[in-house]
């Protein structure tokens, strides 16, 4: 008796159904680390991915180029890789328009819209590919009525009847390259934060780079904190705005009032900025720099009726430097010049960081994060803190690109004034 057992055609087990699409990534996919991110991405998101071509540049200034079959058991799990892929660089062969839907209302967009990232992004319309102008992370993507341009709008500020990009279809970003191939200032700062960093090079480089931007090559935003004053640094700050460093500030309504406060009294805090102790009544101080300010109706009306004569808020003025100065809701006063409304306070940063090169932010950890949010991927940024963790939750948060220095603010500053005047 034969005990083989036999099975028909329909019992034999079938293959699982896998769903699939063919992407490209070219660009410095090496030396940056994208290929091997982006091929741990697809896996650690539960697809699989077969390397169909591959070409690897001889040079530095060399591109490679990678066609990439990537699998995944359903639908949903492909497109979530595509997706997350996509803010990589990583583009689908087949090419398709974006997906456009009116807002339904003022204020929010359709469900499924695109959330751009702070990277250099295409939109393709009538099968070609356009660019997205006002590069900024989270915020949707708005294209004209003619269909001709696009660019990225926060969620608070849409309109009913605007076209909005609905998915990641039709959309390419190209990454900003981290690891340039050529030979720049910024080049040998590879790690994002340390505190074992050569401080006086990473200084030297700093001061090279604000050098270029003033020399006609950009424009220098710098967002600060109240530290600069409590350190004893408001002097070199304001060397730095006298000398056509700084074309742009970002700060609160502390920074301001401990600047006023020490221009009026020489503290800052109620402390002694001369010899380091308290003074009698000097908690008092700040509250009577800001409310001798809101009697004059504004910082500048201070300074033109010459009752503010030195400080970082007088250079700003008597320098026509920008400044804008957000509130919180522990703000005391605030000072007549602070914005109360965030929601205000980002649309007003969001016009004047354009065309902003160099980000320089010093002793501030929440309006750090909050500029970083608004800054495109190509602007360079550096964060000094004495506290490393304000850098790391910058890079957490999607700013990449920020270098972080560990270091107190007068010591920066000082340094950082030495070095710009020793060549500048």
């Amino acid at each position: 008796m034969d005990n083989r057992s036999t099975h028909s055609s329909e019992e034999q087990p079938e293959e699982s159904v896998r769903f699939s699409e063919e992407i490209e990534l070219e660009g410095h996919i090496i030396d940056s680390l994208l290929l091997p991110k982006i091929l741990d991405e697809i896996t650690v998101l539960g697809g699989d991915f077969a390397i169909d071509q591959i070409c690897i540049g001889q040079l530095r200034t060399d591109s490679s180029r990678a066609q990439i079959k990537v699998s995944a058991p359903d639908e949903a799990t492909l497109q979530k890789i595509l997706t997350q892929i996509a803010q990589h660089g990583a583009v689908p062969i087949k090419q398709h328009d974006s997906i456009l839907e009116p807002a339904d209302m003022n204020g929010a967009f359709p469900e499924g819209f695109y959330c751009s990232t702070n990277q250099k992004t295409e939109i393709r319309i009538a099968e070609e590919w356009i660019p997205v102008d006002l590069q900024e992370m989270d915020c949707g993507v708005v294209v004209s009525p003619d269909r001709k341009s696009a660019h990225c709008l926060p969620m608070a500020d849409v309109k009913q009847g605007e076209l909005v990009v609905i998915g990641n279809r039709g959309t390419r970003v190209i990454p900003t390259e981290r690891n340039a191939p050529e030979v720049s200032g910024f080049s040998f700062m590879n790690s994002t934060v340390s505190s074992e960093k050569p401080k006086g090079v990473t200084v030297r480089e700093i001061a090279s780079e604000m050098r270029r931007a003033r020399n006609g090559n950009g424009k220098i935003l710098v967002v600060a904190g109240p530290a600069v004053v409590h350190t004893g640094s408001r002097d070199h700050f304001s060397q730095l705005i006298r000398e056509g460093y700084v074309n742009l500030l970002f700060a609160g309504n502390a920074l301001a009032t401990h600047d006023i406060e020490e221009s009026f009294y020489g503290t800052s805090l109620g402390i002694s900025m001369e010899h380091g102790g308290s003074s009698e009544e000097g908690h008092e101080h700040h509250l009577r720099s800001i409310n001798r300010i809101r009697r004059l109706g504004s910082i500048k009306n201070a300074v033109d009726q010459k009752v503010l004569n030195s400080g970082i808020m007088y250079e700003c003025v008597k320098n026509q430097v920008p400044f804008l100065l957000a509130g919180s809701i522990r703000d005391d006063g605030p000072l007549p010049d602070v914005i109360t409304d965030t929601v205000e306070s980002q649309r007003q940063m969001r016009e004047l960081v354009q065309g902003v090169s160099f980000c320089l932010m010093i002793a501030t950890t929440l309006h750090s994060i909050a500029v970083g949010n608004l800054l495109p991927a190509s602007v360079k940024v550096v964060c000094v803190d004495i506290n490393p963790a304000t850098v790391t939750k910058l890079a957490d948060r999607g700013t990449f690109q920020t270098i972080g220095l560990v270091t107190d603010v007068e010591p920066f500053l000082r340094v950082l004034l030495h070095e710009i005047n020793k060549t500048g």
